[in-house]
């Protein structure tokens, strides 16, 4: 015999137990069916890599400079920034003028570290080459 408390954590629990079936059961259904019911050729260039349209000429494992991943993390720090400050313009209301100070000391840190990384030429990504092209062009 089950006792209460038992028995009000099967019942709880019941629901999420048929959910997980459930979308085990459609995508089962799912994958099989594609399975089952797709085409089976296989073209010449089926493995070949392929984009936009255009037949890659070269090797496709280009390796790409370190600066154009630090350009990427940082527009997606800065970018998660921005997610920040609209939901503070959305409770600028109830926020007040604290919070009103606090998002114009978080706007000056980023400011700041927007500044330093110009400074320190992390936001360059020109060649070593271009640089220096660059600068015998001016003087």
């Amino acid at each position: 015999m089950m006792n209460n408390s038992e028995a009000i954590f099967t019942a709880n629990l019941l629901p999420l137990i048929i959910y997980f079936a459930a979308v085990l059961a459609i995508t089962g259904a799912m994958l099989g069916g594609a399975h089952f019911l797709g085409q089976r050729h296989r073209a010449k260039a089926a493995d070949e890599p392929f984009e936009s349209g255009i037949v890659p000429a070269g090797d496709v494992h280009i390796r790409f400079s370190v600066q154009f991943y630090l350009l990427a993390i940082f527009f997606v720090i800065f970018d998660m920034e921005s997610v920040f400050l609209f939901a503070w313009s959305v409770a600028l209301q109830e926020s007040g003028w604290p919070g009103f100070i606090e998002a114009l000391i978080f706007i000056s840190v980023l400011i700041a570290g927007l500044i330093y990384l110009w400074a320190i030429g992390a936001l360059d990504w020109r060649t070593v080459r271009q640089r220096m092209d660059s600068s015998n062009s001016r003087s």
